[in-house]
């Protein structure tokens, strides 16, 4: 079979995420009364009479989803992290919210790795009741007016391969923004480059 036989199946985001949780109150205790995220709705699982559906809205409209069952109890072990497995779940946070995640999360005497810098952004790790790796992460940019954070990620990668850097750091991603605002913004100079303007 030829490649021109094969169509691709174009995706538009994540749908939703469903997780095997513990009981329910487990479940609306961590995702609402922990991450904040609202309980919108809650459902039977409709392919196990044995269970419930719940689902949460991480805040940008999509929904996590959560199986339940009142015979299941939390174990915090952590889940195991094997090919094929989930490695951990990220959700996004402002930066105001960030710096108080720690905080927040030592008042419930929850583990955490600490704020930890990932260039293009600043992630901290914890574990849910299930044993569950999550990270809040949080972009250190706003893409500029039109484009997303994949724009001026996918341009901050082609700048820091092109001068040889190991990683996208703020510079790489100030670069992309100069350049994204560039092609997307008309001007009637036409030399558009640097100035000293002093």
């Amino acid at each position: 079979m030829s490649d021109t036989e094969f169509r691709k199946i174009q995706t538009q985001g994540v749908h939703h995420i469903t997780l095997i949780g513990a009981d329910r109150q487990t479940s609306i205790e961590f995702w609402e009364g922990v991450l904040g995220m609202p309980f919108i709705f809650d459902q039977p699982n409709l392919d196990n009479a044995d269970e419930g559906h719940l689902y949460f809205d991480p805040g940008d409209g999509r929904l996590i989803t959560i199986f339940t069952n009142e015979n299941r109890k939390p174990d915090p072990k952590a889940v195991p992290e094997d090919t094929g497995s989930l490695h951990h779940l990220a959700f996004n946070v402002s930066q105001a919210s960030f710096w108080q995640v720690a905080k927040r999360l030592d008042a419930r005497g929850v583990k955490h790795s600490g704020p930890v810098d990932r260039g293009f952004m600043d992630s901290i790790y914890f574990r849910d009741p299930l044993g569950l790796r999550i990270e809040l992460a949080s972009y250190r940019f706003e893409p500029p007016e039109g484009t997303r954070h994949a724009d001026v990620m996918i341009e901050a990668h082609r700048i820091r391969v092109a001068r040889g850097d190991r990683n996208i750091q703020r510079e790489h991603l100030a670069d992309a923004i100069e350049l994204l605002v560039e092609r997307r913004q008309q001007s009637l100079s036409a030399d558009r480059g640097a100035k000293k303007g002093y």
